[in-house]
């Protein structure tokens, strides 16, 4: 029993680890700084512990070490889950869920290395795997919030027999998805543009993101306002305290992004504001996630031991 009541703590801490490495290969990517330990991987220029002698050696160095330690708390929690927790509890499955988007993460960062889709490579090919590697890593985020959110007591939920609501929320979190990677896309063109110094005449990769930048804000505006009125319907319809609570902080967040998103285009995207407006996407996807396990609750009790 105890081993159950330090496991969300473990699980919760395990989450806050991942968001930083996914915060912190942002600021790989927006200083150019991928490459920074050669064409090597998992090793850096060829050594375990390198010389980092350089600032990008420094950066992509401390992303692989964090990157090493989350998939390390993946595993741990993968096993801990399966030691305190029944056959059939919710916590067993996100865990799961968690490991297999962990090693998929593990294989995508390789590919960026291996393949050399970083720095000042601007070809559709880093494009498609960028949108692949940021939707995995929200799907890990998410695995992990729900494996800590059911350790913290948290009931198993369900689209099924849910009228409309489930087919609404169902919506929803594939258009949060498509915004936060669409986001990702175009952060990706910003970088390419501002930091790298890459122009629309040099690489039509960057034009083409760059002409469809000035749609992401209004498709921002169009998927925030859904889910504000989502939000507030589920706070009336479902009028739990945990319902409430989770519907006001998405409702807060939202509100924050629109505001960061404005601030980063007014000061032309710099590395801070790029890094804070991921995270408050990341936490967009957390609320999305979290909304959706309140509202759509199966009233059902877990046997814990």
């Amino acid at each position: 029993m105890r081993s159950q009541e330090r496991f969300p703590a473990f699980a919760w801490g395990t989450l806050i680890l991942n968001i930083f490495v996914s915060l912190w290969g942002a600021v790989v990517r927006a200083t150019g700084s991928g490459a920074g330990c050669g064409a090597h991987w998992p090793t850096c220029d060829g050594e375990i512990v390198p010389g980092l002698q350089t600032s990008a050696q420094w950066v992509e160095y401390t992303h692989r070490l964090s990157s090493g330690l989350a998939l390390l708390a993946v595993i741990v929690m993968l096993i801990w889950a399966f030691r305190a927790y029944a056959g059939g509890h919710p916590v067993r499955a996100g865990a799961v869920a968690a490991m297999i988007f962990m090693i998929l993460e593990s294989l995508v960062g390789a590919s960026l290395v291996l393949f050399g889709w970083v720095e000042a490579n601007d070809s559709m090919a880093r494009v498609y795997i960028l949108g692949v590697h940021l939707t995995n890593t929200l799907l890990l985020l998410g695995a992990i919030f729900l494996t800590a959110y059911w350790a913290s007591g948290g009931k198993a939920f369900g689209f099924k027999k849910q009228g409309g609501l489930g087919w609404l929320y169902g919506v929803g979190i594939v258009l949060g998805l498509v915004l936060v990677v669409t986001g990702a896309i175009i952060a990706l063109g910003d970088s390419l543009f501002l930091q790298i110094g890459l122009t629309p005449e040099q690489s039509p990769v960057v034009a083409g993101i760059l002409a469809i930048r000035i749609y992401h804000p209004l498709t921002s505006i169009l998927v925030g306002v859904y889910w504000i009125a989502l939000a507030a319907y589920a706070a009336t319809a479902r009028p739990r305290s945990g319902v409430k609570t989770a519907s006001r902080t998405l409702i807060a967040i939202i509100l924050l992004t629109w505001l960061a998103g404005y601030v980063n285009n007014w000061l032309h995207a710099p590395v801070t504001m790029q890094v804070i407006h991921l995270l408050l996407a990341d936490l967009f996807w957390l609320a999305i996630v979290w909304l959706s396990a309140e509202t759509l609750a199966v009233l059902k009790k877990f046997n814990r031991d």
